[in-house]
């Protein structure tokens, strides 16, 4: 979480720099990591046990694995599987449509490479998450690859089995030109582009946006402490964004010392806010009215 809300942080300052590159990945794998006992840097073979270095590729014949069926690249090999890995999978190149089926593709294929010697797994998630971004779809954490991932369509364990499958190796000439099967790979695809549609879908179901306005109306009536004119102010924040502080007596229709105050009782209840003493505000949700607001997705207790 703290790695993933980082990464949201990158991509909204926009320095988030390229998530398939080297550099990056082996950021994210040392930020995961970062101040971790030796106890979860300890990695047991059957013959071997040695400390994993954060953010370090696999670099030596203790380093290689076997992950179920799936036995990766060599470790003396990692590096130049990673390097070509950078140039077929950096957004730098590819257009908008190339980048949202390269997210799933080169999930599969990091994980296939197996770079690091522990928490593949993890850092190719939160790669996925920091491609999402990149390709314009993240849609600031209202939506969860890694939770789709873990739930599948209608199991939980569909994702080993499609990971498994997009190992299958090629099967003729007509079957890609590398060693991997590419029928097999554009299934994964699919899969995972229905999963994150799933997921898209299950989030705008629970947040309801069509009635939101509604709901905001309705919030306003119930609470004596706030003034009608109150939801004038919600439901332009809803639908501009953010409006300026002065521009309360034209939104509301009341004199301006009177939409003044106004503004300021919807600020006091947390649900309007700005960055800046007097910059522009916009939506806030403050815990306690999340069940009214957002009633799906905190349900009244």
């Amino acid at each position: 979480m703290r790695v993933q809300a980082w990464i949201d942080e990158q991509a909204e300052s926009g320095d988030l720099a390229e998530p398939a590159s080297c550099k990056m990945i082996r950021q994210l794998h040392l930020g995961f990591y970062e101040e971790a006992p030796d106890e979860l840097l300890r990695v047991k073979g059957k013959t071997v046990e040695f400390l994993m270095q954060p953010g370090e590729w696999r670099t030596s014949p203790e380093h290689d694995v076997v992950v179920g069926r799936h036995v990766p690249p060599s470790s003396n090999v990692v590096a130049a599987f990673m390097q070509r890995f950078e140039q077929r999978y950096s957004f730098a190149h590819l257009g908008k449509g190339a980048r949202i089926l390269a997210i799933p593709a080169a999930h599969h294929r990091f994980n296939y490479v197996h770079p690091f010697p522990d928490g593949n797994g993890r850092v190719s998630r939160l790669m996925s998450h920091a491609m999402a971004h990149k390709a314009g779809i993240a849609a600031h954490g209202l939506w969860s690859v890694s939770r789709g991932l873990a739930r599948g369509l209608e199991s939980r364990g569909e994702y080993k089995q499609m990971m498994d499958l997009a190992d299958t190796p090629c099967k003729g000439d007509l079957d890609g030109r590398g060693n991997l099967s590419q029928g097999a790979l554009e299934e994964f695809t699919l899969w995972f582009l229905r999963i994150c549609i799933d997921q898209v879908q299950f989030m705008t179901d629970m947040f309801d946006l069509t009635s939101l306005s509604d709901r905001y109306q309705r919030f306003v009536i119930r609470h004596e402490s706030l003034k009608p004119e109150s939801a004038k102010l919600l439901l332009e924040a809803l639908m501009r964004g953010e409006f300026e502080r002065g521009e309360a007596p034209r939104i509301t229709g009341l004199p301006e010392r009177t939409a003044r105050r106004v503004l300021n009782d919807v600020v006091e209840q947390g649900l309007l806010a700005s960055r800046t003493p007097k910059g522009p505000v916009s939506l806030r949700f403050p815990a306690d009215v999340l069940d009214e607001i957002f009633p799906k997705l905190y349900p009244l207790s």
